[in-house]
């Protein structure tokens, strides 16, 4: 795989688990302190193809987790690898917009979510890198 396909994918994959594993762990708190009124994960299908509900936003984080791919060197050479991703998620929030009843759930939600997609993402590219590093092909040749 090339820099930039790995980069992209590892993207995709961490943008997708920060929002089942941060922001679902955030929405849980939000659900027990009756901010929001059901569970973040759910099964219920979305028309109009019914695919699961936590699948389809897992899927758009990841796409969102593609272009924090792209801009990534950049925020964290600039502000450092946690900040950069709070940054990110920001900028996710001005872009997607929120409801002025859910503004404390809506930034904590993109908050996480970009501190949890800039700790995979970060964590992921270590591993590749070590990987890359660590292959027969990269040792013999």
């Amino acid at each position: 795989m090339s820099s930039i396909s790995t980069r992209l994918f590892l993207g995709f994959i961490a943008g997708a688990l920060s929002h089942v594993i941060f922001q679902g762990a955030l929405g849980t708190l939000y659900f027990a302190a009756d901010m929001i009124p059901a569970l973040p994960w759910s099964l219920k299908p979305l028309p109009p193809f019914g695919v699961p509900t936590t699948v389809n936003f897992a899927f758009w984080a990841g796409l969102w987790g593609i272009a924090y791919a792209l801009v990534e060197p950049r925020l964290t050479a600039r502000v450092g690898r946690l900040a950069g991703g709070l940054i990110f998620g920001v900028a996710a929030l001005l872009v997607e917009g929120l409801q002025a009843q859910a503004v404390t759930v809506y930034v904590g939600f993109h908050l996480i979510f970009g501190i949890g997609l800039a700790l995979i993402f970060g964590a992921a590219l270590a591993l590749a890198r070590r990987n890359t590093a660590a292959s027969p092909k990269a040792l013999h040749g």
